[in-house]
């Protein structure tokens, strides 16, 4: 049975007659702000996913991610009739539906990656123009990094600040 779209408003009915909603994104996405009453399976332990008996609804940030990901979701609900979320928790949001938001959560890892590659690349060409050209160097690397993050998956900077203090969790918690 293939995969179908759900409007985030049929969906919140369908959650309301037993739907099971899945949110496939990664743990730090999941922790700062997630849907109530979604189950978090992360799409790498998708092998995970709790058998259920009703419809399984499956969502990610913007709906791309599930789209991309179809046949390992349908792989993974078996026989259960499954839908995706049409445009994932933004388009949830914009139908006015309600979020958990929690900011003491740090941002996502790759939004903290997207500014620090930013700021540094930005950083590399003010200082190329205004200290020494040497500093397009700094640029030329970080747009390196992220074109080899890009095609193969792994993204260095995002390890790296996934050590930062601000991403880990507080002891005792």
């Amino acid at each position: 049975m293939p995969i179908t779209t759900i409007p985030p408003q049929d969906a919140d009915k369908a959650m309301a007659k037993g739907a099971t909603l899945v949110d496939i994104r990664g743990a730090d996405e999941h922790a700062r702000e997630h849907i109530a009453g979604a189950i978090h399976v992360p799409l790498t332990r998708l092998n995970e996913l709790p058998k259920v008996a009703g419809p399984i609804i499956f969502h990610c940030k913007s709906g791309m991610r599930t789209q991309a990901n179809e046949a390992a979701l349908q792989a993974a609900a078996a026989s259960v009739p499954c839908h995706i979320l049409e445009g994932g928790l933004d388009g949830w949001r914009a139908a006015g539906l309600p979020t958990r938001l929690d900011r003491k959560q740090p941002l996502e890892i790759m939004r903290q990656v997207q500014m620090a590659a930013g700021g540094l690349v930005l950083l590399g060409v003010l200082l190329g123009f205004l200290v020494a050209p040497v500093f397009f160097s700094l640029s030329a690397f970080v747009g390196a990094g992220l074109m080899m993050a890009g095609a193969t998956g792994w993204c260095g900077m995002a390890k790296l600040l996934q050590l930062m203090p601000w991403n880990r969790p507080f002891p005792g918690a």
